[in-house]
């Protein structure tokens, strides 16, 4: 509980160990704040789907992200759940405890970093995760503190999912796929959690969250009104731009590959601020461990797909390592042209 950076509020400088190296530190990068992702209003689904269709999958392809608004999650709920989350990290160290775990196989877990025993630099970051689907398997494990933590987080989690499944399947039609496709094990798992990022004495020397791509299908940010997020195009950093009660949706690794490319699961970051914390309550879409991957057939022209089949968790496993590393998971996995 001690590494938590959370309980670390006395902090007057950033610890050498969280320091990053000169060439990598967020101080040195120029940020666009004349772009950013695109706004899409999911109001169109009743009224023009063929335009909504186009701009999702235009958003997906070019930038790997775009925010979503008039989504039909309650705004009341949006707000109880960020506010759920955030009491959470407010609780006194002792009743935060027994969740705290430095090994990743525990269900439900409370930690500080990615990888702290094992990274080289740690990230200005606590998290905790958990699964929640289905719902009845999962919410026994999850905190009792705050006192209504299931019971919001538990509304929130099916209603997330409920539209992270309707987004896939616009994402099939623009692709082209079969209504349902991403059904079954390609969407088995989903996995919540919540980030707190503590306000940094000098954020030019740190990152909440280095450079990466997401390894799953598909997800879902719900974040506070606090900059932070910051996504590469064209080799520019771009400052997301917080909109109220909005989500923000990016593309992961496994829609890249089964769209054989056509989709872009864009590489973002996490940067920090020394005034305010900031809390983001994320939802990923996951196959299951044992679900195999490849290109969709119906993507791949004169038998040339991109990429080589796999199974899920052999992906999973190389992918924390290549990341921190600052290899493109997807590299290993790419048939060489």
């Amino acid at each position: 509980m001690e590494k938590l950076i959370s309980n670390r509020s006395d902090l007057q400088s950033v610890p050498e160990s969280y320091i990053l190296p000169p060439g990598t530190r967020p101080g040195n990068v120029q940020v666009s704040i004349f772009e950013s992702i695109p706004v899409i209003d999911f109001h169109q689904l009743g009224t023009d789907k063929a335009q909504l269709i186009k701009q999702i999958t235009e958003a997906a392809k070019e930038f790997g992200f775009f925010q979503l608004i008039n989504h039909g999650v309650p705004d009341n709920l949006l707000h109880n759940v960020m506010n759920v989350g955030k009491e959470f990290f407010e609780l006194p160290s002792e009743d935060k405890a027994s969740l705290y775990s430095e090994d990743a196989r525990q269900s439900c877990r409370l930690y500080t970093s990615i990888d702290y025993v094992r990274e080289h630099v740690h990230y200005w970051r606590d998290t905790l995760r958990h699964p929640c689907h289905p719902l009845e398997e999962h919410i026994d494990f999850w905190p009792q503190k705050p006192a209504n933590y299931r019971e919001v987080f538990g509304s929130y989690s099916v209603e997330v999912r409920k539209l992270s499944l309707c987004l896939l399947d616009l994402i099939c039609e623009g692709l082209g796929l079969k209504s349902g496709f991403y059904e079954g094990e390609l969407s088995q798992v989903q996995l919540m959690t919540t980030n707190y990022y503590p306000p940094c004495p000098d954020p030019s020397l740190t990152l909440g969250l280095p450079k990466h791509s997401d390894v799953n299908l598909i997800t879902l940010l719900l974040q506070e009104q606090v900059h932070g997020l910051q996504v590469l195009k064209d080799k520019q950093w771009l400052a997301v731009e917080p909109v109220p009660n909005a989500f923000v949706v990016n593309i992961g690794h496994m829609l890249q590959i089964i769209s054989n490319g056509k989709l872009s699961s864009a590489a973002h970051r996490v940067v920090t601020n020394n005034k305010v914390s900031r809390t983001t309550v994320t939802s990923f879409i996951h196959p299951s461990s044992t679900c195999h991957i490849e290109p969709a057939k119906a993507l791949v022209m004169d038998f040339n797909p991109l990429y080589k089949a796999f199974i899920y968790k052999d992906f999973v496993s190389t992918y924390i390592t290549d990341t921190q590393e600052r290899v493109s998971p997807l590299e290993r996995y790419k048939f060489q042209i």
